[in-house]
């Protein structure tokens, strides 16, 4: 009596084989159903857009920071299926220290995911602009992009013979020093001008190294013009080594990794939800919803006009 039966290896039982067959034939007959974007072959790069000035802000109207961007950056990094990651940047700049934030931020996210990263400049990436798409390991730019201004600026104004005039006395009340340093309702000093030049000078040098480190031996010209905060066109910058190539994202997406590449835009969300998160949305008197009042306004009014200052250095 025969309880069991085991077949010997190559006595042609194609069990295995056949299931094996079977699921392939699944997968076949399932795999054009699914969203483009499921399907094992298709090639997704995620874009990231850094649109805006750096830092600059009121509650109505973010600025771009870190915080703004740190959770688009972490889900376009962990996509699945991603070949690289995509940054579309028009930024004339800002806050030294967000911009370099956010550099870093993309460089350990590249690092950790083994992604590599392409920055596309649409109308600027300049200043603090420029520095993140350093991050990037190509940069391709629109041939009227403007792109550069590797400097450090700071302004102010000037007001102390305009209170004078109007009989207004200026009275400030300090524990140090330097705590008044360039208020500008007080009569400029020398040593505060020193001072903040200083500071500038530091900033200026670690923004330097930046650029060296990333772009090393493409850079090309003299470094008393390429740092010198001189900006340019991307047709002339190209040939500083300011940036790789000349064109528009889509193109080069679709060059380097096929046609059917899938580029899903991430956007930093700043919806009405983020607002009250971030304690805007204020309740009146009469017990409705009052956005920042007339002080948000206020506000939102005079970081409309910094940025606007910011935008205008590059004629734009």
């Amino acid at each position: 009596m025969t309880f069991g039966s085991r077949t010997e290896p190559g006595s042609g039982d194609t069990t295995g084989g056949g299931l094996r067959d079977f699921v392939a034939g699944m997968r076949r007959l399932v795999t054009p159903a699914l969203p483009k974007r499921w399907r094992p072959d298709t090639v997704v790069v995620p874009v990231v857009r850094i649109n805006g000035v750096i830092g600059v802000a009121s509650p109505l109207r973010p600025g771009v920071t870190l915080a703004g961007l740190a959770r688009a950056l972490d889900r376009a990094f962990a996509m699945r299926g991603a070949k690289a990651v995509a940054l579309s940047i028009n930024s004339p700049g800002g806050a030294a220290a967000q911009s370099h934030l956010i550099f870093r931020r993309i460089r350990q996210l590249a690092e950790e995911k083994n992604l590599p990263v392409i920055a596309a400049v649409e109308d600027v990436g300049a200043s603090g602009g420029y520095m993140i798409a350093c991050a990037a390991d190509e940069i391709v730019a629109d041939p009227a992009s403007i792109v550069g201004s590797i400097g450090v600026i700071g302004a102010t104004f000037g007001l102390d013979k305009a209170i004078e005039k109007l009989g207004i006395e200026r009275r400030v009340y300090t524990a140090g020093d330097n705590k008044s340093s360039l208020d500008p309702f007080l009569p400029e000093k020398p040593e505060d001008v020193a001072r903040i030049k200083a500071i500038q000078t530091e900033i200026h040098a670690l923004f330097i190294e930046l650029v060296k480190s990333r772009r090393g031996d493409r850079l090309a010209g003299p470094e008393k013009t390429l740092f010198s905060g001189e900006y340019w066109t991307a047709s002339t910058a190209l040939g500083h080594g300011i940036v790789d190539r000349l064109g528009d994202l889509r193109s080069y997406l679709r060059e380097r990794f096929g046609k059917d590449v899938l580029t899903p835009v991430v956007s930093p969300e700043r919806g009405f939800l983020a607002r009250r998160l971030m304690g805007t949305s204020l309740v009146g008197s009469a017990g409705g919803a009052d956005f920042g009042g007339a002080h948000g306004l206020a506000e939102d009014a005079i970081a409309a006009l910094e940025a606007r200052a910011v935008w205008a250095r590059y004629g734009l």
